[in-house]
């Protein structure tokens, strides 16, 4: 079953260099939110220069041709709007939200940051500091300085183990003419996709779009392979100068478009997926060993990462142990009963519903459905594939996956 109006709002065109534009008209907001998505991240840097995508994400702030950082900044919130951006492994999008009316100078100021950029020299030692600073405040968050533990002994050997934020010398070692060669090799019209959501006309988008960005050139370019090394399981122990203890149980987890995804997706629910799971319920409702347990599900575009994560203390670790493997066998043993798996899918399809109020978050889902699906998945879709799980496919599903040799387990103490 299709929703054919949500289909009819959205709209894609392909300039004839390879730029992708995609649109969702929503004639119930005044908004528009605007995003240029690069298809590239922190696994398309090599070693030496781990961190740069992240780093150009923050240098694009600082200066075009014909603007100052300042005249960036304020360009949007004078009229209402803002700008920001984000870099993840996989990919980098710079947008901006405002009132509908703006949608012009939204497209004008993006576009102005991704094609003439000008990397002033003191702004690109400045922003050094700022970028190792960003590190060093992960490292004193416990929680965050774990995860970057476990990602990188994960995919050990493989770009995906790196972290976003690069190294501090990797980083300190960035000049001027490493952002243009990047942004050469990385930033070419077949890479870009611009995603817009809100009240908006998509030829009038797509008008925009070209005017800016037809006149660069069209080229066809393979992604290098990146075959993952073999799992090796290796439980990591660390201390830091802190209260609580930390733990992850996780493994590799499932890409984008694996067929198993949706059983994995409420079986995740179930598990962690808010203060009535099964996890929260027995190991803090019940037992009171932890303020926060909560379970992780990532995809990317060949792997993913899935989890538990709890903070507790060092003396309920073990407890808390035997807790999260009782669970997971109890899963495997047991088909989820009718009600739980029927609340389990209430939940995620109200926060689909609950998503589509954001046009930020359409402009997101309209973007992702792109970049890994090639066309836009509908709600309903979405829905049906969710609806159609049934108990015994998840417990079939999580007899192979939750097994103990594919887990791996990350734990930070405290010293002494």
């Amino acid at each position: 079953m299709k929703n054919t109006q949500e289909i009819d709002f959205v709209n894609k065109s392909t300039l004839k260099n390879g730029l992708r534009i995609v649109t969702e008209h929503i004639d119930s907001v005044k908004s528009v939110t605007v995003g240029i998505w690069v298809k590239t991240g922190g696994r398309h840097e090599t070693e030496s220069k781990a961190g740069i995508t992240h780093f150009l994400e923050h240098m694009l702030f600082k200066g075009t041709d014909s603007r100052s950082s300042y005249d960036i900044a304020l360009s949007m919130e004078s009229v209402g709007g803002y700008l920001n951006a984000f870099t993840s492994s996989e990919y980098t999008c710079y947008y901006s939200r405002c009132v509908n009316t703006q949608l012009d100078k939204a497209l004008d100021v993006l576009s102005d940051m991704v094609l003439h950029p000008s990397f002033p020299e003191d702004e690109v030692e400045k922003e050094k500091k700022v970028v190792i600073e960003e590190m060093k405040m992960y490292r004193d968050s416990p929680d965050d300085f774990l995860f970057e533990a476990f990602n990188s002994k994960i995919f050990e050997g493989h770009e995906l183990g790196r972290p976003v934020l690069g190294f501090e010398d990797s980083v300190s070692a960035f000049s001027r003419q490493d952002l243009y060669d990047y942004m050469k090799e990385r930033y070419y019209a077949g890479n870009l996709l611009i995603s817009v959501a809100g009240n908006v006309d998509h030829d009038k988008v797509v008008d925009l779009v070209s005017s800016y960005f037809d006149k660069l050139e069209k080229e066809n370019r393979e992604e290098k392979e990146q075959p993952l090394p073999a799992f090796q399981k290796e439980d990591l122990k660390l201390t830091k100068p802190i209260e609580q203890t930390h733990y992850i149980y996780g493994r590799r987890g499932l890409n984008y478009d694996d067929d198993d995804k949706y059983l994995l997706l409420l079986a995740n629910t179930v598990l962690g997926g808010g203060m009535s799971s099964r996890l929260h319920q027995n190991v803090r409702e019940k037992y009171g060993y932890c303020y926060s347990i909560q379970t992780f599900n990532q995809s990317y575009t060949d792997t993913g990462l899935w989890g538990i994560y709890v903070g507790t203390d060092k003396d309920y670790v073990d407890h808390v142990r035997e807790l999260i493997l009782k669970e997971l066998k109890i899963m495997q043993n047991e088909p989820i009963p009718e009600k739980e798996l029927a609340e389990a899918k209430s939940q995620l399809k109200g926060k689909l519903l609950l998503s589509q109020e954001s046009t930020s978050n359409r402009m997101t889902r309209l973007a992702k459905s792109e970049l890994y699906f090639g066309r836009f998945v509908t709600l309903d879709e979405l829905v049906e594939n969710i609806d159609s799980v049934t108990s015994e496919q998840i417990r079939d599903f999580v007899q192979s996956f939750f097994v103990d040799e594919h887990f791996m387990e990350a734990i930070l103490l405290p010293e002494n």
